[in-house]
Formats: C-alpha cells, sequence, structure tokens
C-alpha cells in the first residue's frame, strides 16, 4: 500500500560483527488524506459544522523503514512513523514525534516469524481489521493494518485496544505466518511500574487463517489500565471472532467483539459488538463499500462530565455513574481512483443511539449524520 519515495541501497558493506557483503535499504514515505465533512447536531443547539476535519480514511504520516540483511534469511528491520493533520500541519499528538510507529526488531519469514520491539499496533487490532469494517486487508500478514480514521463508524478499533490505547507504548510483538495458511501471533506490553509487573500491562493472543478465498480470525486480549485510585477498576478483557469472503468482485465481511471490564463500586461493564460490511470492487476505477454495526454496552462507565459512553480499555476511576444503551451505524462509500497512488471519495454514516448510550459528539442528541468528501495519495 505504501510507495516509496526515497530508497537507499548500501551493497557490500562488511558489519563489524562479521556478516560480509550486507544488504541495507532505508524507505521514506507517506500518506496525505484531505477530509472535507458536514456534521449535524454538532453543538447543544443542534447545529451543523463544516469545514475540514481530521482525516476520514487514514492519518496523515510520514515514515521511514528500513532493514538489514544478517543472512540466513534473517533481517533486522525498523519503523518510524509520525502522525500529522493536513489542515494545519499541526502534530496530530502534541508533543509525541513518532506517535504512530517506533520500533526495531528481527524478522525470518521462514523460521522464527517476526519480533518487534516499541511503540506499535496492538495484536488485536492488526487481527481484527480484516474484519472490523469494509476496508481492512484481505489477508493476514506481517505488515500492520489498521480501521478508518476518524468517522462514526471506527469505534469497533477500541475493542482491540490496550492499556495505552489501540497502540502499545513499551510493546513486544510476535508474529508469524505459515505456509499452510496458519498466522498466529502473541503481544506484551510492559507496565513500567516499579514493584508491579502487571500494573499497566496488556497481554494479547491471536490466531487466524488465510484461505485461498477467505480469512478467519480471532483474538483474546486482557489489560490493567494502571488505575491509581482503585485497582479494582483495572481489569479488562475482551475477546473477538470473524472473517471475510471474496466471491468474484464482491467482499464479505462480518465479526463478534465481547468485552467486559472491572468498575470498582460502578460494577461490572459487559458489551457485546457485532458488524458486517461488504467492497464492491467491479471493472474499472471505482470500487464502493457498504456498511453496518452496533454496539451495546451495559453498565457502561460515562465519562466525568457525563456526556460519553467510555470507549473500551478506558481508565473508569474518575467515573461517577453508568448506563446501559445502544449504538448502531450504517456507513457507506464511494473511491473513484486517479491511478494507483491516487483517489477522491465520497463518504457518509447514520448514527443512532438508543437508552443510555452517549456519545461526547452528538451533543445530547441521539442520532447524527456525517458526510465527507476527500482526496487521498500516498508516496
Amino acid at each position: 500500500m505504501k510507495k516509496s519515495l526515497l530508497s537507499i541501497a548500501m551493497l557490500g558493506a562488511v558489519a563489524s560483527y562479521g556478516s560480509a557483503n550486507a544488504q541495507s535499504s532505508v524507505t521514506v514515505y507517506g500518506l496525505i488524506d484531505a477530509t472535507m465533512s458536514t456534521t449535524n447536531n454538532a453543538n447543544a443547539n443542534g447545529a451543523r459544522l463544516t469545514g475540514m476535519s481530521t482525516a476520514w480514511f487514514s492519518g496523515n504520516r510520514l515514515g521511514f523503514q528500513g532493514k538489514e540483511d544478517l543472512g540466513g534469511g534473517t533481517n533486522a528491520i525498523f519503523k518510524l512513523e509520525a502522525e500529522y493533520l493536513v489542515a494545519t500541519g499541526a502534530m496530530d499528538t502534541p508533543g509525541v514525534l513518532f506517535n504512530r510507529d517506533s520500533w526495531v526488531g528481527l524478522q525470518n519469514n521462514e523460521t522464527f516469524g517476526k519480533l518487534t520491539v516499541g511503540r506499535q499496533n496492538t495484536l488485536p487490532r492488526d487481527f481484527s481489521q480484516t474484519y472490523g469494517d469494509a476496508y481492512g486487508s484481505s489477508q493476514l500478514g506481517y505488515e500492520e493494518g489498521g480501521f478508518t480514521n476518524n468517522n462514526n463508524f471506527k469505534q469497533l478499533i477500541f475493542y482491540s485496544g490496550s492499556a495505552t490505547g489501540t497502540r502499545y507504548d513499551n510493546g513486544v510483538v510476535w508474529k508469524k505466518v505459515f505456509s499452510n495458511g496458519i498466522v498466529a501471533g502473541a503481544g506484551y506490553q510492559f507496565g513500567e511500574v516499579a514493584g508491579a509487573l502487571n500494573s499497566g500491562s496488556t497481554k494479547a493472543f491471536a490466531l487466524g487463517y488465510n484461505g485461498s478465498n477467505y480469512v478467519i480470525s480471532g483474538f483474546y486480549n486482557e489489560a490493567n489500565t494502571n488505575n491509581k485510585l482503585n485497582a479494582s477498576t483495572e481489569k479488562h478483557k475482551s475477546y473477538s471472532l470473524g472473517g471475510s469472503y471474496i466471491w468474484n468482485l464482491v467482499r464479505l465481511n462480518a465479526g463478534y467483539f465481547r468485552y467486559s471490564a472491572e468498575q470498582g463500586a460502578l460494577g461490572k461493564r459487559t458489551d457485546n459488538a457485532w458488524t458486517i460490511s461488504t467492497k464492491f470492487t467491479p471493472q474499472g476505477l471505482m470500487d464502493y463499500e457498504v456498511g453496518y454495526q452496533v454496539m451495546k454496552a451495559n453498565n457502561a462507565a460515562l465519562s466525568s462530565d457525563g456526556t460519553s459512553t467510555l470507549s473500551a480499555y478506558t481508565d473508569a476511576a474518575t467515573s461517577t455513574a453508568t448506563s446501559s444503551g445502544k449504538k448502531a451505524t450504517l456507513y457507506g462509500s464511494a473511491f473513484y481512483h486517479l491511478s494507483k497512488r491516487t483517489e477522491v471519495y465520497v463518504a457518509a454514516d447514520y448514527m443512532k443511539l438508543s437508552d443510555g448510550y452517549r456519545v461526547g459528539s452528538a451533543n445530547g442528541f441521539k442520532n447524527q449524520t456525517e458526510l465527507a468528501v476527500g482526496m487521498r495519495t500516498r508516496f
């Protein structure tokens, strides 16, 4: 998916550790996704907000990726990737340069697979993105995968989270793609708390299978949010199972997510969520996507101001109230590909809230509609 702007190859180098004729490469790459959107119920009066928004489908990024041939099929690998806001040029996470990726590792596809250390995607995120919405990868592999970037149908990604969001800080991830189609992985996030190994940690296991025209995938995930106020609100668990099936020009995706969290005096939270979506890619320059997802939260902690149902894997220590309800979102899009690197798109979603489910951006209203147009290019 990424296209190289710069590739530097150094041939014939002799490394100090004795590997002759080592080959190294560094690639500079990036992606720019500019979105203009209009959203109703954007304040307490129900007014509409129109303008440039955070990119809908892909976080804008500038990255550096490299590898060095160590011999015997093993490569030393690294990735540094920063995200920014195209409308202003500001950093997506203030004060954090490489907020998307900052890791180093080893890879040998024939033997141990891929092992990486540092800031990176959570393991469940990489395994669930094949069915979490209509835009994920068609197969499981070694590369990181993602959900859409910023819209009302992105939210299933949070069930694949960690103690630090949808990426690990201080993370170690192992993946292996076997020749028989099985793909396995394990992930661990160190909590960095002296004398308490489990505090702030996350552990995950994932398994999948790449068939000839289908993918089956699932994960188990457990995190400790490192809550200093009340240790009984730290435990978060989730699991998921889903897959995709390709039939001619149509790809169908479906998946289920189950989440639970201990919330101290507020009691236990349990969520059930499911999704179904499809992508249609006819001959020509267009492709089309449509999807539907439902998130049912039971006894979920609300934000301290009471305006939002907390996302999965969020610390509930400062919450004082809970609610139960459902969030359902219908979405669709169409892409027109100007080239292999560049496309324009139109997309829309409709979100409906039931009972006590609350979304801060809806400002107390029970529904919200978003419409967006954009352009995305890669280098």
